[in-house]
């Protein structure tokens, strides 16, 4: 049962994507926010503009997506996508024409 609970198939993560405008002391205000937002809500950076989340299922992953809905700033542009852990392992890295290891699938264990 357990196996079928972490399959890679269930297993998903939530990328957000977003360009938000900068040029007033409000708009940072609003895009620091609204990644403070994010990071509160369990997300790390993966690039400047591009924050995920690792969630057991596609249920859990709803929850978070509505979370980002609801703190998306006036102005801007906000990309959410969720992909399966399978998709996810497929993704390249690269830096600087050198292959990097992706992120890692955090452990997950159950609490009684």
């Amino acid at each position: 049962m357990l196996a079928h609970r972490l399959s890679e198939y269930r297993v998903m993560w939530v990328l957000v994507f977003f360009d938000l405008p900068t040029y007033t002391t409000l708009e940072r205000k609003a895009a620091s926010g609204f990644r403070q937002g994010l990071i509160q809500d369990g997300f790390t950076m993966l690039q400047y503009s591009i924050y995920m989340r690792h969630c057991p299922s596609m249920e859990h992953a709803e929850t978070h997506v509505r979370r980002v809905k609801e703190m998306l700033p006036d102005e801007g542009e906000v990309i959410i996508m969720t992909i399966t852990d399978k998709q996810f392992g497929m993704m390249e890295h690269f830096s600087s024409h050198i292959p990097k290891e992706g992120p890692t699938t955090p452990l997950l264990f159950d609490m009684f």
